[in-house]
């Protein structure tokens, strides 16, 4: 294991927002680890941030959120290659018109957007505590949660009356309510739990298959006014290296401000439910 400074784990950032988040970060010097689920997407995705950040410290690591065994070697894949995690930048997510499953059992939008990056968390938070000098994790939610009403702990899976954007909604919450029951759980610590909302940003999400109909035709309208994955990526970036974040913990973000959450994205006993529910499910 070779010693790295500054060192960041952008999931998701072969595409998008967390593509332009990772030549932000590493065009400011830090070392940025990206995942893909796809390898040739990576290698592509590696060679634009390398080029346009000018900086040869960014490499491209597999990881499958819908797979937990994917994420588990995810995890010891980073921890075997850097002794140091600055910062964990969970950005990866997806939407879906109809209900799937991963190879795990779950619904796919929940199994991708909340509990594979909880387990990528957990597994990684030894690592995250021990950088002397505070570590940060930031959580690209979506004003979405406002949405959904509460987490819906008899149907986490949906298995009834599943529709696409509800259940995005469903997981955008509970990105909320992971962020704030982690800075929790983080309070005696140097680690610090933010979200944030990136704003409708103009990209391939929900574009490449996995939605449809009226959904995908009204999500190509919507883009019209859309910003810039740059633009969507700036409260990332903003969270993950702003001297001005440093100790603020559990906080909900948009436009690199402190904003507040629904009224569910704030139930504190949700969101330590949740916690035990999701820690059941992955097997922690």
């Amino acid at each position: 294991m070779t010693p790295h400074a500054n060192t960041v784990v952008v999931t998701g950032g072969n595409a998008g927002i967390g593509k332009e988040t990772a030549i932000a970060l590493a065009r400011a010097g830090r070392r940025v680890i990206i995942t893909s689920r796809d390898p040739g997407r990576g290698a592509t995705a590696l060679d634009e941030i390398r080029t346009r950040s000018a900086s040869d410290r960014a490499e491209v690591m597999a990881l499958d959120l819908a797979d937990l065994a994917s994420v588990r070697h995810f995890a010891e894949s980073v921890l075997a290659a850097t002794d140091r995690i600055d910062v964990l930048v969970n950005n990866a997510g997806l939407m879906l018109a109809d209900r799937r499953v991963t190879s795990d059992g779950f619904e796919e939008t929940f199994g991708v957007n909340h509990l594979g990056h909880f387990l990528l968390t957990n597994l990684l938070l030894d690592r995250l505590r021990a950088n002397p000098e505070g570590a940060r994790v930031v959580i690209v939610a979506s004003s979405g949660h406002r949405c959904a009403r509460h987490i819906r702990f008899d149907d986490l899976q949906f298995e009834r009356r599943y529709r696409g954007f509800t259940a995005y909604c469903h997981s955008k919450l509970a990105n909320v309510l992971f962020t704030r029951e982690l800075a929790r759980r983080l309070a005696d610590t140097q680690v610090t739990a933010n979200s944030l909302h990136p704003g409708y940003v103009k990209s391939r999400f929900g574009r490449d298959g996995d939605t449809g109909g009226a959904f995908a035709l009204g999500n190509r309208i919507a883009s019209l006014v859309a910003i810039s994955p740059e633009d969507g990526a700036r409260t990332s970036v903003f969270l993950a290296a702003s001297p001005e974040v440093a100790g603020v913990s559990g906080l909900y973000y948009s436009k690199a401000r402190p904003v507040r959450p629904s009224r569910a994205g704030r139930d504190d006993a949700a969101a330590t439910r949740l916690w035990t529910a999701s820690e059941q499910l992955v097997g922690l």
